[in-house]
């Protein structure tokens, strides 16, 4: 099996606690579970363990129901290790391991990382129909000799802080809520490609990013955005939609960067949304297309100059 030998090749000392899931967009509430789990590891002189998946189950179990992830891979790993997790063991979801019995599931966990404390949320469930729940977890824990520790969930101002909620936020525009949710700035990240130019020709030359298809997408509109290329955070105004004022297209990302000049073709760019400034919509002319977008363009960089710059690369 993929995942065992994924998980077979960390080492573990004495002992671990960990704790498994997809942990897409390492939000606040996820922040919270892993203050937990730090706690309960260092009371006990263990490891603390995330085993999370490379890729969502959902792909496996539901293909034919799309998945907006909120980042990346390798940005969820980097995110989980700068909270201070001692282990992070990503490993393959795929159908062999969908048909995996919870008892066997964690036994594997226990043979492995040398499980002594499981620590999950209150709907959380593994295994083959998703039969090991907390109760399950328990009963199996107090025979099998590790512990099990249930946290719940963090709320803020009455919202559960949940990936699912983030994604509803960035599908409707919301990027305050989903910023307040995630504790930083959702940020969209991909290459930087050729477009037709038209911008240029208005007066806005914008970037065209390039961003995978599972990526969360936000409502078509205008936001103020940090872009940040080479390591370097430069103020933008970010347009998400067809172009309808031109009759319409593709959805394409496109940011101006304020007061940037050179060369971005082919370069990696991350946006961070700040704010949504106003919806996509079509313009009568192309004059009034124009005026609109300086407007947009003062209004983004009036925003962005009270709105600290992002310190994720």
């Amino acid at each position: 099996m993929k995942a065992y030998q994924e998980l077979a090749q960390v080492e573990v000392g004495g002992g671990s606690a960990a704790t498994i899931g997809v942990f897409d967009g390492v939000h606040l509430g996820h922040q919270h579970l892993f203050r937990h789990l730090k706690r309960l590891a260092k009371a006990n002189g263990l490891l603390s363990a995330v085993v999370t998946f490379r890729n969502h189950p959902r792909q496996v179990l539901r293909p034919e129901q799309p998945v907006s992830l909120l980042c990346s891979l390798e940005r969820r790993l980097e995110q989980v290790r700068a909270q201070g997790i001692d282990l992070v063991v990503p490993i393959t979801f795929d159908r062999e391991l969908s048909l995996v019995p919870a008892h066997d599931f964690v036994a594997m966990l226990q043979e492995t990382l040398k499980l002594r404390w499981l620590v999950i949320g209150p709907d959380f469930a593994l295994g083959h129909n998703r039969e090991g729940n907390a109760d399950f977890l328990q009963a199996m824990g107090r025979q099998a000799g590790f512990g099990v520790s249930v946290v719940q969930p963090l709320v803020q101002k009455s919202v559960p802080v949940r990936s699912t909620t983030i994604r509803q936020a960035v599908a409707q525009g919301d990027v305050g809520l989903a910023n307040r949710l995630l504790g930083y700035p959702f940020t969209l990240e991909g290459m930087v490609r050729r477009g037709d130019g038209r911008g240029r020709l208005l007066g806005f030359p914008t970037a065209n990013l390039e961003v995978p298809t599972d990526s969360a997408m936000p409502a078509d509109g205008i936001y103020a955005t940090w872009a940040i290329v080479d390591g370097r955070r430069n103020p933008a105004a970010t347009s998400i939609g067809v172009r309808p004022t031109f009759g319409g297209g593709r959805r394409t990302v496109e940011a101006f960067l304020l007061d940037f000049s050179g060369d971005l073709y082919d370069k990696p760019m991350s946006l961070a949304f700040t704010h949504r400034l106003r919806e996509e919509r079509h313009f009568d002319s192309v004059d009034a297309l124009v005026a609109q977008m300086r407007e947009d363009v003062a209004q983004a960089r009036r925003l962005l100059m009270e709105s600290p710059a992002p310190q994720r690369t």
